[in-house]
Order: structure tokens, then C-alpha cells, then sequence
């Protein structure tokens, strides 16, 4: 099954539901939630390199698993859980899947009890921002959403009240999670009591109270922006996660082909050939087959077949920052002291280090457009190929018949 081409059908699918919603209650629980939710579920299960389907299913429940909203507040999970079946189940995905991304999103109905890793990975997907830097902004949406549902309106320090309660109860499942969102988490926990505090001592200052930000504050985020290192790194470690899983979707590919046609071949030599010299009408059917299962098993293993490049790299490459020794193959040659000194002078220089990083995801890239051009050449010889033999065949019996 393509989980990738299924994958884009389910964004496609559930982005469609939410643009088409009229509901105009819907301030946080939105497309802009969900593809963030979506994301953060990315980040982590890219993190633990999880299987294609596994990917799949933890993405899937990530689209799915706020599309109750858009039917009722109440049960929210069980309804998003029912469309995520329903849109698999028409997809002709088998129901072990079905299951595992409906129990996915009923993980994360509060209190969270995921059982497994993937449903670990969507509950902190969902609940990620409480450890973002914008957690503020996103509990403002809530809280407007909520009002907008109860048709009332929610005092700040109410509401405060009942965030600190989810900050406190709340704990991130994984450790990726736990490592990359805890602190936040705990920042984020310890400002809104202050907060919480000063308002009830009524020392806060009259910018507080109308939710305008300090100066101090105001510029230690423009300076925080400004410098997007984090999101720089996420966006190269899910790419460079994408094309891994992308690499080895083409290497199972290439030993699918390998192995259906070593059968074929098998058969073909130890059955057919001892047959030609009484069938002779068949030599011709035969030999075309054998052709196709050759030619086939060639490019699919030029697919799969390394190559080295010379695994050396000299100091003018690392004075014009033009080595990436980010990949064996440049520096397996190299004694340890040089490849050192080049590591060292790439870890103190952002932008030789970010051009490094560059380099590589284009290499991956180049060797991931070569494996599936010499990929999509042996699936078509075979398609074409299993053809031309059996209709060969067909004729070559049809004659001797007539």
C-alpha cells in the first residue's frame, strides 16, 4: 500500500472539512491547530524513525483527531475517531490500521492513557504548544473558544485557575517530548502563577492587566524570532527523516522486484527448459521472459548498489567551506586528527555548518532521484514485460493448436 500518496488523500480530506465548516465557534480547534498538531506529530515520529505504516497511522490520527469538533464539543474524540474509519474503510485500508489510528485518537481524550508509543506520539503532538514559546497566545484562543461554546463570558483568572490545573496534572509521554517541551512547559506553569499571584495581590502592572506586553518582554521575543535556529534544525531533521524513509521504501522495493523474479527465473530453469526440446513453439515465449526477469533484476539492483566517492577531503576544502562531512563517504579515508580539525571549525561557523546540512539533504536527494528513476525502470520492464511473455505465450499455443 502507498502510505505516502494515501497520507496526501487524508490532508487533502481533512483540510477540505475544516475550510468548509461554517462554524464560526471554532477559534482554536481549527485547520491551523490540526496542521500544527500534524507537524509536532511529524517532529516526534521522525524522531524515532517509526516503520511507514506506523508513520501513517500517527499522522493520519493527527488530521483526524479534532474533526469531532466540527460535529459537537461532547465526545469529540469518538466522533473524529468514527470519520478517520469511515475515510480508511472506503480507502480499502486494512481494519488492524483502521483500529490502531481510531485508538490513537481516543488516546488523547483527558486524562491521556496512551498504550502504545504511536498513541503517546499524537497525545503530545496535541498537546505540544504547552511547551511552545506561543503558548500564551494559543490559551488566549482557547479560552475565546470556550466562551464562544458555553455562550458566556470566562474571566481571565478563572481561566487562569483551570490552565494551571492542566499545566499540573499534564505530562508529556515520550522523551523526545518530555526533553524538548518540558522546560517550556514548566516556564510556561511558573509565569502563569506569577501572573495569577500579582493579580491578586493587585501588583501586577496596568500593561499586564490588559494583556499588553513590556517592552523588556516585547523585545526579548523579537530577539527570540530573530533567531530561528530551532525551527532551522526541525525543518532539516524532518527532511532529513522524510528522505531516509523514502530511501528505504526503495531499497524494499528494489528487493521485492530482486526476489519475484529470482522465483521466476528459478522456475523458468528448472521446469521450462527441460520442456523446449519437445515444445519447441515455446523457446521464443521463453527467452523473452528470461530477458525480462534479467534486465529487470539489473536495474533493480543498480538501484540498490552503493557507490563510494574517493572519501577524502583537503584543508582548501574546509577553508572555502565546501566539504560535507556530514557523510562517510568524504572523509572515511581521512586519519582522525584532520577530520577532527574540519568538525571543529564546522561545529564554531554557523553558516558552514548550516551549508553542510544543505549539502547533504541535496546528496540524499540526488541519490533518491536516481534510485526510483532506475526504480520506475524495472517496475515498467516487468509491467510491460509479464506482458509481452504471456501474450507470446498465448499465441505461441494458439498456433501449435490451429
Amino acid at each position: 500500500m502507498n502510505y505516502l500518496d494515501l497520507l496526501e488523500q487524508v490532508r487533502a480530506h481533512v483540510s477540505g472539512l475544516f475550510l468548509s465548516s461554517t462554524d464560526k465557534r471554532l477559534i482554536y480547534h481549527n485547520l491551523e491547530h490540526t496542521a500544527q498538531v500534524v507537524d509536532a506529530a511529524t517532529r516526534i515520529a521522525g524522531f524515532y524513525r517509526l516503520s511507514d505504516q506506523d508513520f501513517f497511522i500517527v499522522s493520519t490520527a493527527a488530521w483526524f483527531h479534532d474533526t469531532g469538533y466540527l460535529t459537537a464539543v461532547t465526545g469529540h474524540e469518538a466522533l473524529g475517531a468514527e470519520r478517520a474509519r469511515e475515510f480508511l474503510a472506503g480507502k480499502d485500508v486494512p481494519e488492524d490500521v483502521q483500529q490502531a489510528v481510531s485508538g490513537c485518537i481516543m488516546a488523547t481524550m483527558m486524562p491521556q492513557k496512551p498504550a502504545n508509543l504511536n498513541e503517546q506520539i499524537v497525545c503530545d503532538a496535541d498537546l505540544f504548544h504547552l511547551g511552545d514559546q506561543n503558548f500564551r497566545e494559543r490559551n488566549k484562543l482557547m479560552r475565546k473558544e470556550s466562551e464562544a461554546f458555553l455562550g458566556k463570558e470566562i474571566s481571565k483568572d478563572d481561566w487562569k485557575v483551570k490552565t494551571i490545573a492542566l499545566l499540573e496534572a499534564h505530562q508529556y509521554h515520550t522523551s523526545y517530548a518530555k526533553e524538548q517541551q518540558g522546560p517550556g512547559e514548566q516556564s510556561n506553569l511558573e509565569e502563569l502563577k506569577t501572573r495569577l499571584a500579582a493579580v491578586k495581590q493587585e501588583v501586577l502592572p496596568v500593561a499586564e492587566k490588559l494583556e499588553v506586553e513590556p517592552e523588556k518582554h516585547k523585545q526579548k521575543k523579537k530577539n527570540q524570532e530573530s533567531r530561528p535556529d530551532k525551527g532551522i534544525e526541525t525543518m532539516f531533521r524532518i527532511t532529513a527523516g522524510n528522505q531516509q524513509r523514502l530511501s528505504d521504501m526503495a531499497d524494499n522495493k528494489a528487493h521485492i522486484m530482486i526476489s519475484t523474479n529470482s522465483i521466476i527465473l528459478s522456475v523458468v530453469l528448472s521446469l521450462l527448459l527441460r520442456k523446449l526440446e519437445d515444445n519447441p513453439h515455446l523457446i521464443i515465449p521463453t527467452l523473452i521472459l528470461l530477458i525480462i526477469c534479467v534486465v529487470t533484476m539489473v536495474f533493480s539492483i543498480l538501484a540498490t548498489r552503493p557507490s563510494l566517492p574517493h572519501g577524502t577531503f583537503s584543508i582548501q576544502d574546509i577553508r572555502d567551506k565546501k566539504a560535507n562531512l556530514l557523510f562517510f563517504g568524504n572523509f572515511y579515508r581521512m586519519p582522525l586528527p584532520d577530520y577532527e580539525a574540519g568538525m571543529e571549525q564546522m561545529m564554531e561557523d554557523r553558516d558552514f555548518l548550516y551549508g553542510s546540512l544543505i549539502r547533504d539533504l541535496y546528496s540524499q536527494g540526488v541519490v533518491l532521484g536516481r534510485k526510483y528513476q532506475l526504480l520506475r525502470i524495472a517496475y515498467s520492464v516487468f509491467m510491460f514485460g509479464i506482458i509481452a511473455s504471456v501474450l507470446a505465450f498465448m499465441i505461441a499455443i494458439a498456433i501449435v493448436t490451429l
